[in-house]
């Protein structure tokens, strides 16, 4: 990396270190051993000894990182029923011997060679049994991933597609007592597995991989009759079909490593929303043959979005735009409140069901008055922090009873998508404008308008593919049915997890980053708490980051109601979809290079396999608010199959 200009050093000698040589170089430096798990390189280059001294220093090196590797190798011996020594270090003692010899004689040159030599092989062979068990541990985390995968697919196959009950029947040809054989088998290769890793001493841990490995494939193979009916299903189907379902998965797998990607560069989603206006506003011009405004929409809103992830992950603090952000907000909820009461076919799945449009209108306009006085607010705060003033105990119970009271008011709206979604967005605009202090608040906007876009294109997507199938024509405007007949899962239905995926991490991703999160600006919180509580000041932290994905899950929730898909059987695809990550990042983690480095890639790793629980938890808080959500619809004659 080039040497930064602004440190003004130009006229000298740059010479890199890594992170874990730092600890032998200061041990040399005062004097003492080098720390016992050090498993750095002494930099000599800092150094400025005699000949013989840095020799001397070296080896002292040298013998503390091959220490570590005897006692790794004598460990593993111990325990291994069949032990693979490290055959370069097999003369050690030696090579010792020689470097010992060599600098009697003051041939110091060859000392300090064989010295490194010698080192750096130390090194490789505390690299290779700390890594002794890793193909064995790596082949059954990842078999056990693919067998949880697959039994995904088993299960919503089985219980959200359009599977005929005969080919399910056409699976259980099993006499009585072959499942029972396949679990004793399962039960024996668990059992057999067991005893070897207690005679090799191995950790917990090892057994609980290899338990789940086999509970999971053991699953597999009980249905290996189903399987083996759903290829011949597939090997009976049109070429067309194959050739789909393959173009599908390829998609499907690009968007995934573009999500995996997007975890070291955000700037990538702002590549991924300018081509995404554009396709989606050429489908809707094209395909779906919509109203032209709804195409500009989708293009703009896109578009808007796109800017934000070329802003700074670090937020400047610009209270003007927290301001304007206000009054955005209000204007797009007008907006919303006026599409209410449009007739067009399509938005009528949106807006029919608004039974209560009187009592709307007077939460409509509640709502719009928390979300102006939180602005008012957050000027307010600002000017006695410019001021170096205390913030006032009765500003601080305002924000909190704005923020509280708002977030309840949705619960109340009407079950229509639009007016429910419309009230969810301005119930969680106050908290959010109260937490913010830059163009976060101006996201919050952005994204709302593509999460909206989404539903218009479902819905006019829906409305044009109803419209042509004559044999499911009604009469709209006559009467609905509100409530709606789940329809089964289709793999055109893909696109509806994928485009949560890309949203939820946006969601995240759109104003911030990774190291942002420990970078926490304490005027993010002042309207709120004036004094220091760590506990606090982090729940509200990370409440204002769940407010975009809680964002995300309602109109996902509204999207499987509005298309009539499970959506139970849509976070099993989601959970599909985060496995494949998982893999990934799984492959990605790493145990050399900084600590920052390592840290990361553990953090990656471990945060994406906890999506699929922390999307389930936000899952069952959002439910409160889309769980009485109505859908017109015209009545499908579809059904799920169980």
């Amino acid at each position: 990396m080039p040497t930064p200009q602004d440190w003004a050093l130009e006229g000298f000698e740059r010479v890199d270190v890594n992170q874990a040589d730092i600890a032998p170089l200061m041990a040399t430096l005062v004097g003492l051993p080098c720390p016992l798990n050090s498993v750095g390189s002494l930099p000599t280059h800092y150094l400025k000894l005699s000949k013989a001294d840095e020799v001397e220093a070296v080896l002292a090196n040298t013998k503390q990182i091959l220490n570590q590797f005897l006692r790794k190798s004598q460990m593993k011996q111990s325990s291994s029923l069949y032990f693979k020594p490290f055959k370069p270090l097999a003369n050690y003692s030696s090579v010792l011997d020689e470097i010992e010899d060599l600098i009697s004689a003051r041939d110091y040159e060859t000392a300090m060679k064989h010295s490194e030599e010698l080192r750096s092989m130390a090194l490789a062979g505390l690299h290779y049994f700390q890594t002794y068990d890793w193909f064995m541990l790596m082949t059954t985390i990842t078999l056990g991933y693919i067998g949880w995968m697959v039994n995904l697919i088993i299960h919503v196959l089985q219980s959200y597609t359009s599977i005929s009950a005969n080919l399910l029947k056409r699976t259980q040809p099993y006499a009585k007592n072959t499942p029972m054989k396949v679990y004793i088998g399962g039960c024996l290769i668990m059992g057999f597995a067991s005893i070897i890793l207690l005679l090799e001493k191995s950790p917990p841990l090892y057994h609980a991989y290899v338990f789940m490995t086999t509970f999971l494939w053991t699953r597999i193979i009980h249905n290996f009759e189903f399987i083996k009916a759903v290829w011949r299903e597939l090997s009976n189907v049109l070429f067309n079909y194959i050739v789909n379902l393959l173009n599908i998965s390829v998609i499907a797998l690009f968007i995934l490593e573009f999500l995996v990607m997007s975890f070291f560069d955000r700037k990538l989603y702002t590549w991924c929303f300018l081509i995404l206006g554009i396709l989606a506003s050429a489908y809707v011009a094209i395909f779906i043959q919509a109203s032209s405004a709804l195409a500009v929409y989708i293009w703009f809103a896109c578009w808007f979005l796109s800017l934000f992830t070329l802003m700074p992950a670090e937020i400047p603090e610009n209270n003007t735009l927290v301001i304007f952000s206000g009054a955005l907000i209000i204007l797009i909820a007008m907006a919303s409140r006026w599409m209410a009461t449009n007739n067009t076919s399509f938005w009528l799945y949106l807006t029919r069901g608004n039974k209560r449009d009187a009592q709307f209108s007077k939460l409509f306009f509640v709502q719009v008055i928390f979300v102006a006085i939180s602005s008012i607010m957050v000027w307010l705060s600002t000017s006695h922090r410019s001021q170096n003033k205390e913030l006032h105990p009765l500003h601080q119970l305002i924000n909190w009873l704005i923020a509280g009271i708002a977030m309840v008011l949705p619960l109340f709206s009407p079950p229509s998508v639009l007016s429910r979604l419309t009230s969810i967005f301005l119930g969680f605009a106050p908290p959010f404008l109260l937490l913010s202090i830059g163009y976060e608040a101006v996201f919050y906007s952005a994204f709302a308008m593509v999460l909206m876009g989404w539903i218009f294109v479902e819905s006019a997507n829906l409305s044009c593919t109803e419209q042509n199938g004559s044999a499911r024509r009604s009469n709209i405007a006559e009467g609905s049915i509100f409530g709606y007949d789940e329809r089964c899962l289709q793999l055109s239905d893909l696109r509806i997890p994928l485009l949560f995926m890309i949203l939820f991490n946006v969601a995240f991703f759109g104003t911030g980053n990774f190291a942002s999160i420990a970078s926490f600006e304490i005027s993010s919180v002042y309207r709120f708490i004036t004094i220091f509580s760590p506990f606090l000041m982090a729940a509200l932290l990370i409440f204002k980051l769940f407010i975009p994905f809680m964002l995300v899950i309602c109109t996902f929730s509204a999207i499987t109601k509005i298309v009539r898909v499970p959506r139970l059987g849509c976070y099993f695809l989601v959970i599909l979809l985060s496995d494949v990550m998982t893999i990934h990042f799984f492959f990605l983690v790493r145990n050399t290079g900084s600590w920052m480095e390592i840290g990361n890639s553990i953090s990656h790793f471990g945060i994406v396999s906890a999506q699929v629980v922390f999307v389930l938890l936000l899952f069952a808080l959002t439910n409160v608010f889309t769980k009485d959500i109505e859908v017109s619809s015209w009545q499908l004659n579809s059904r799920k199959v169980m």
